[in-house]
């Protein structure tokens, strides 16, 4: 399995100067874009930034503490795309939620290797402190949203906001796992993954009764 289209360099880089945590990420992400979320050593994660193997140790615990730097920046990343397609739910929250799942498709498709350390490397949600921020602040745009949306659904029958963020996250999830992926891992299928979400989005929220 690959985790990205092609490598644009196949070189590797030598480290003269600037932020060693930057090039040690981004050695990382080249390495998990060739070989996956688990195929690399700390070693080779110094080698191709351009380092003595001893020097990650100076930012970084070990592999995991690596990772999860990582998939905090690319949460980090995720929560500002997903924020700027929300725009406050503008001009009326089903269409920005249309947004936001397109946003998250467009997320993984761009960013592979990201989002294969975000979900499929097997780091523990508490990992560090900083991670389990990204995440919940990433989570907390789609919760925002959903939210807003459940006072569109009659008062009776209001589903719990958390719960329907979780349902839209778990299909967005799927479809961008099998089908918006920017490596071989993609599926194909007889329409654009854009137009399967907001199908499926727009039958769950009729299904919750909310006005489309």
């Amino acid at each position: 399995m690959s985790w990205s289209k092609s490598r644009s360099d196949k070189g590797r880089r030598a480290y003269h100067h600037g932020n060693l945590p930057d090039e040690l990420v981004r050695a990382a992400l080249e390495l998990i874009a060739e070989k996956g979320p688990s195929g690399f050593t700390m070693a080779e994660a110094a080698r191709a930034a351009g380092v003595s193997p001893a020097a990650p140790y100076r930012h970084f615990r070990d592999r995991e503490d690596l990772m999860a730097e990582v998939a905090r920046r690319g949460f980090d990343r995720l929560a500002e795309a997903l924020e700027t397609a929300w725009e406050d739910g503008t001009p009326n929250p089903v269409s920005a939620f249309e947004r936001v799942g397109r946003a998250y498709l467009k997320f993984a498709r761009e960013n592979p290797a990201d989002y294969a350390v975000m979900f499929e490397a097997g780091l523990p949600s508490d990992t560090s402190p900083e991670l389990s921020r990204a995440n919940e602040k990433a989570f907390s745009v789609l919760r925002r949203a959903s939210e807003i949306l459940c006072q569109e659904a009659p008062a009776d029958q209001r589903p719990p906001a958390l719960m329907v963020s979780l349902h839209i996250w778990s299909v967005s999830h799927g479809i961008a796992a099998l089908f918006s992926r920017g490596d071989a891992a993609r599926r194909k299928l007889p329409m654009a993954p854009e137009e399967l979400l907001e199908a499926a989005i727009l039958i769950y929220l009729r299904g919750l009764g909310i006005r489309i």
